[in-house]
């Protein structure tokens, strides 16, 4: 079974249950992947609550998703994935930098529909 990445609002969608957000591509990966994410999309979809953009907090996203779909959360060394994210001069954004990064040190698919992210890195799909 092959491993995907999830970028943040793929978290959000799918904890929200809003498939027909989705590729038909995109469910299909779901559908047939071990899904796993970044720690870097715990630390946003806290910062998205704080903010107010989200009902719920990371501990409850997160916990709902592995119990439901087995998501589960990398546990590679954040200094790795720190040093590794220098290399992706694309972006300022730091969530972005991570969650690429995280996925390219594994050598993994990436979901997301930002466009930047699947204008530069060649393993992330929509």
């Amino acid at each position: 079974m092959e491993t995907i990445y999830l970028d943040t609002h793929v978290v959000v969608w799918l904890y929200q249950k809003e498939l027909d957000k989705f590729s038909a591509t995109a469910l299909r990966l779901l559908e047939e992947s071990e899904l796993i994410i970044s720690a870097m999309v715990v630390l946003e979809l806290e910062f998205l609550y704080e903010i107010g953009r989200l009902k719920y907090n990371a501990k409850e996203i997160i916990s709902e998703l592995a119990q439901t779909i087995e998501l589960r959360v990398c546990d590679e060394k954040f200094s790795t994935i720190t040093y590794s994210s220098l290399n992706l001069k694309w972006t300022r954004d730091p969530f972005d930098r991570i969650i690429v990064s995280n996925a390219k040190i594994n050598n993994a698919m990436l979901i997301s529909k930002d466009k930047n992210i699947l204008a530069n890195y060649e393993k992330a799909t929509w």
